[in-house]
Formats: C-alpha cells, sequence, structure tokens
C-alpha cells in the first residue's frame, strides 16, 4: 500500500505552460529573453497555455510568437514539474519535440524577447547560470537521451465553439 508523502511546505498551484525543443545539426533553438525582474536569461521557446487552447495550439502559438519560426510538434518528450526556489510559484511544463519551417523574420517577437539562438548543449552548459530554470537542460538532455512518446497520449475535450 502507498503512503502519501506531505513535505510540509505547501506550493502554489502550477501553472500549465507548454516548451519546444527543436534540435538542427546539433543546435537548438532557444530565446534570450528579459524576465520580468529584469535578468536575462536563456529558455526554450515556451510560454503559459491560454484559456480555452490545446496544449499543440499553445505550443505551436508560443513558438511562433517568441521565435517567428513555424512550429511543427512531433513528439512529446515529457511532463515536468518544478518550483521556484523561492516558493512563490510553481510550474508544469509540458515540453515537446519538433521542427520548424517557415522563419517569418519580419514579425515582430513577444515582449521581452530579446533574440534567438541556435546553441549545443555545450554552449548551453557554459551559460548554465543564465538558463531560465534547470528544466532547459533537463530537457534537452531528455531529448538527447532518445524520450519520445506519441502525440496521441495527449486527449483534449474542449470544445473548438467554446467560448
Amino acid at each position: 500500500m502507498c503512503k502519501p508523502t506531505n513535505t510540509g511546505h505547501p506550493l502554489p498551484r502550477p501553472r500549465v505552460t507548454v516548451a519546444s525543443v527543436v534540435e538542427r545539426d546539433g543546435r537548438f533553438l532557444v530565446v534570450e529573453e528579459r524576465t520580468d525582474s529584469g535578468d536575462v536569461v536563456i529558455n526554450q521557446p515556451a510560454g503559459h497555455v491560454e484559456h480555452g487552447e490545446t496544449l499543440l495550439e499553445a505550443v505551436v502559438r508560443e513558438t511562433f510568437e517568441e521565435t517567428a519560426w513555424q512550429f511543427t510538434p512531433e513528439f512529446l518528450i515529457g511532463v515536468y514539474l518544478w518550483a521556484h526556489p523561492s516558493g512563490s510559484s510553481s510550474y508544469l511544463r509540458v515540453c515537446f519535440g519538433g521542427c520548424v519551417g517557415g522563419h517569418q523574420a519580419d514579425s515582430q517577437l513577444d515582449e521581452g524577447i530579446l533574440g534567438t539562438h541556435w546553441l549545443t548543449r555545450d554552449e548551453l552548459q557554459a551559460q548554465n547560470g543564465r538558463l531560465r530554470s534547470p528544466l532547459v537542460l533537463g530537457v534537452i538532455d531528455d531529448h538527447l537521451a532518445g524520450e519520445r512518446y506519441p502525440l496521441s497520449v495527449l486527449k483534449s475535450f474542449l470544445s473548438s465553439t467554446s467560448p
């Protein structure tokens, strides 16, 4: 019988986010962004799921808004629960692997995005102090280790006609 685990440290309800991992010739598409606190960090293209949006719709939208690349999700890498060290917030991050095409270089990127880069895993490791969270390398490592789940594991019961 399983015993419930209680750490005694309640976390806020996790915010649901999505992220994309795109590898091309051993390099990963990342964004350099300014956080609300003013720090400049490196992250995968990622963001919050909007009301009424599926996970797949969210990751395609977020990747385009942050990079101007059209993302095609091909597989699920994993689902990650992470709490900010301050304890102020927690995140449930759903990470997708896929490819990009159709770059629209003249598109306005999301506010706070300073640029996009294609970096190797080693280049990202060298920037470890600038990574937005441990999820950045963790997800890339899972991708490199071959973590792949079919998109068919995702089920949505959202109505496309609902407001």
